[in-house]
This record gives structure tokens, sequence and C-alpha cells, in this order.
């Protein structure tokens, strides 16, 4: 399965010039977040993909203005072509915003999941928004990632970690693809095709 991973950057190559090929042979599209809605809805014009998104820490105008054709995988697990993706948007908790976490409350929303995950056998792909703790991450409180998700990985080893919030722009020794036992973590700013 071809999936196109999305985050952080609209980026006007998957777009230009109108041509539809960009997108070819794309079976599955994820948003990390901190896209606009209109950029999201305007790809489903190019495929015939789903896409599934979940909430970036800039996505409060999701709320009353949600990319139309496509679905959130907030706080659910998502299941397509037997592909398992359990959807946590959001980042650590800086100011007020709405998409934002502390590591309690981040450790409570995967709580609330267990029965899901067990029922599911687990999860293939661990969408988010934020990265895990030093997987990734920076060292300012906003960039910091999430210790909760590391728990996720060591327990139910998802073959993919795939986040964004991190932007390639921040570090000169920026690596998108890194490894964390059995699971491969995708930093998706921008885009990223990934094969299954």
């Amino acid at each position: 399965m071809k999936i196109l991973l999305l985050a952080d950057q609209a980026e006007p190559v998957l777009w230009e010039h109108l041509d539809r090929r960009k997108l070819e042979g794309v079976e599955l599209i994820l948003s990390c977040g901190d896209l606009p809605a209109e950029y999201l809805s305007f790809l489903t014009c190019f495929t015939e993909a789903p896409i599934l998104y979940i909430h970036g820490n800039h996505d409060d105008r999701y709320a009353v203005h949600p990319p139309e054709g496509c679905i959130c995988i907030e706080d659910q697990i998502y299941t397509y072509g037997g592909v398992r993706i359990l959807g946590l948007g959001g980042s650590m908790r800086y100011n007020r915003g709405v998409n934002q976490y502390t590591e309690q409350q981040m450790r409570r929303r995967v709580n609330r999941l267990r029965f899901k995950l067990w029922r599911s056998g687990g999860i293939d792909i661990l969408l988010t928004h934020a990265p895990a703790y030093q997987l990734g991450d920076e060292a300012d409180l906003a960039h910091r990632g999430f210790e909760t998700f590391l728990h996720v990985i060591d327990k139910y080893h998802p073959r993919f970690l795939v986040h964004g919030h991190v932007h390639q722009s921040y570090r000169h020794d920026f690596m998108r693809v890194r490894q964390h036992g059995d699971t491969q973590v995708i930093n998706a700013c921008g885009y990223y095709f990934l094969d299954i």
C-alpha cells in the first residue's frame, strides 16, 4: 500500500499544474496536523484515496471549519486495508491552545483507548502531531515529545510512528527517519511517501 504522509507545510508540488499524476498510486493519505483545511479538502479532488487527519497544535480552526471530504481519526483506531491506525493529535501544553496537552492528559487519552487497543489486537501506525520524547523532538517545551508515545510504542510495537510538528528548518541535522526498537519513526513534515 502506498501512503502519502503530510504535516505542517502545504506543499504546492503535490497539486501545482493540477496534475493528478502526482498522487498516482496513492491508496491512503495521513495528515499529522497543522495544515490548512482548504489544502486537505483540495487534495480530495486529485485522488480517490481517503484522507485521514488529526489535529496539530495550530488547528483550532478545524472545530469551525474542518477539512471537507476528510476523516478525523482523533482518539480512534481506524482500520483501512487491514492497516490499524491510532490517531493522537496535539502537542505539549505550552500556552492555552485547544490542541495542547500535559503529559498526564495525553496518558489519560491513551488509557481511555485501552479496550479498543486490546480489541483491535494492537496498531500498525501510531499517527501523532508531536513526536515521542527524544525521538526527533526539540528541547523547548512547545516542541518536546510525549513520553506517553514511547510507552505506546514499547507496549504495542506499531510498525510506524508518524509525526510532524518539528520542521526540517529547525535544525541542520534533521533526520526524517529513525528507528526505535521494531518501530520506524517518520517525521512527515511537508510530505513523504511510505510503502507498506
